[in-house]
């Protein structure tokens, strides 16, 4: 050994071509397509030839895989297999393995080639798994210890349940397949056998006007906080989800922002506005397009009095535990979830005023009623942010930025008439709602 330098694998690197080059008795450096500089030894046993790899560089420099490569030569001049005894003993390591860092490893290797959204999704599911199994060995957990997690799951969400079940199962298939597990304890157990029938599809709400002239004046009861979230979601339509991860570089009050889209196009609105971002819609993916808001003047200084409660976050609706912000390793949005549970809870202080509805609810309550307000169907769905099927969704890809503009300005003077109880007229003197034929 002694042939190669730290000068020759520097030059080596810059190039970046794929070598193999010998240092002397079976220690070689390689590089790869893809940029992996490693060190193997090459030797012989039993009269076949085998290779070890000791390590990759720079965490191990030319002195200490010379080095490496001695203490390895040594064992192979007494009998033992080196690479046997490697694979071996990793193995032994595998094996130990809790089910935290066997899921782990499933995080790292797996998840990077999923859809952001699943990836989000998958990890929050191990996370729950991990709550009941992630300090078991995974070769000592059984079917009974995935049905009382699937059980205990169950007892809040039959389909995140179903969602956990799935994530575990892949995770012992992976496990198979490094040899830290030999079965997978999920086979053959399904949610319904432990849970039962799957519950019936909720069926959205669409909040009646009396129910909205009972529910608007009540939002007091939640905070001012969750008022103005509730307010600002059901007059822009937007998915609970969408508000949630908005950011205060998104929200326009006055006007003056000159955003981009994807491709470059100017997104030129000297009007207040809010830019929901392609990675937090829905149908970003299908549009590849922001989408942006228009803001009323009511709606804007909602906003404002939002910007108080959010201090020094980014984000319009921080995190209110830090629980939240230490699970996600810093400033992060609210829980979502947090809203659904506030409204239940003022639905359940007035049971004879309003049904219970949840955040989406006021989504299907906003587009039912745009259209009883006069709003052509198309128009109503891009206030929705619907993507449109058929050969419209094919062929007219307008904004309608005017006659979104006169919808929500008619919908948001319908809520606040509900909401101070005046008497609901609809203007005349307004930009025509319908889509142009």
């Amino acid at each position: 050994m002694g042939r190669i330098t730290d000068v020759q694998i520097r030059a080596w690197l810059r190039q970046g071509e794929p070598v193999a080059k010998s240092d002397g008795d079976g220690l070689t450096f390689t590089l790869s397509k893809a940029g992996t500089a490693a060190w193997t030894l090459r030797y012989r046993y039993g009269g076949k030839p085998k290779e070890m790899t000791l390590g990759r560089y720079p965490d191990i420099g030319v002195a200490k895989a010379r080095d490496l490569a001695t203490e390895a030569r040594v064992k192979i001049n007494q009998g033992t297999d080196v690479a046997l005894e490697k694979k071996v003993a990793k193995n032994e390591r595998i094996a130990a393995w809790t089910f935290r860092e066997l899921a782990a490893d499933y995080e790292a290797k797996r998840l990077p080639n999923l859809a952001p959204a699943t990836q989000k999704q998958q990890r929050h599911h191990l996370r729950l798994a991990n709550t009941k199994l992630g300090t078991n060995p995974v070769r000592q957990i059984d079917g009974a210890d995935v049905v009382g997690l699937i059980r205990k799951i169950g007892e809040k969400s039959y389909t995140v349940a179903e969602a956990v079940l799935s994530v575990v199962s892949m995770v012992f298939k992976h496990g198979i397949a490094l040899g830290a597990v030999t079965t997978n304890p999920c086979f053959s157990i399904d949610t319904p056998s432990i849970l039962g029938k799957p519950p019936a599809p909720r069926e959205r709400l669409m909040l009646t006007e009396k129910e909205l002239r009972d529910i608007l004046p009540a939002l007091h009861l939640i905070g001012d906080e969750n008022a103005l979230t509730v307010k600002i979601a059901i007059a822009t339509c937007v998915r609970i989800g969408e508000l949630a991860k908005a950011e205060w570089t998104h929200i326009d009050v006055d006007g003056n922002a000159r955003w981009t889209q994807p491709n470059g196009d100017a997104i030129d609105l000297p009007h207040p506005k809010w830019l929901i971002p392609v990675e937090n819609q829905k149908t970003g993916k299908t549009t590849g397009r922001h989408f942006v808001i228009p803001l009323l003047p009511e709606v804007a200084e909602w906003f404002k009095a939002l910007r108080p409660f959010a201090g020094s976050s980014p984000y319009v609706l921080p995190a209110r535990q830090s629980r939240r912000r230490k699970t996600f390793g810093g400033e992060i949005h609210f829980d979502q979830r947090a809203l659904n549970a506030m409204l239940h809870k003022m639905a359940d202080r007035m049971p004879d005023t309003f049904r219970r509805f949840t955040p989406h609810d006021l989504r299907s309550t906003a587009r039912s009623h745009l259209t009883a307000l006069g709003v052509d169907p198309l128009i109503a769905e891009r206030c929705l942010n619907h993507t449109v099927g058929g050969l419209i969704g094919i062929y007219d890809k307008g904004d309608y930025w005017p006659q979104r503009t006169a919808a929500l300005t008619t919908w948001t003077a319908f809520l606040i008439a509900c909401e101070t109880g005046a008497e609901w007229r609809p203007k005349t003197n307004v930009v025509p709602l319908r889509s142009a034929a």
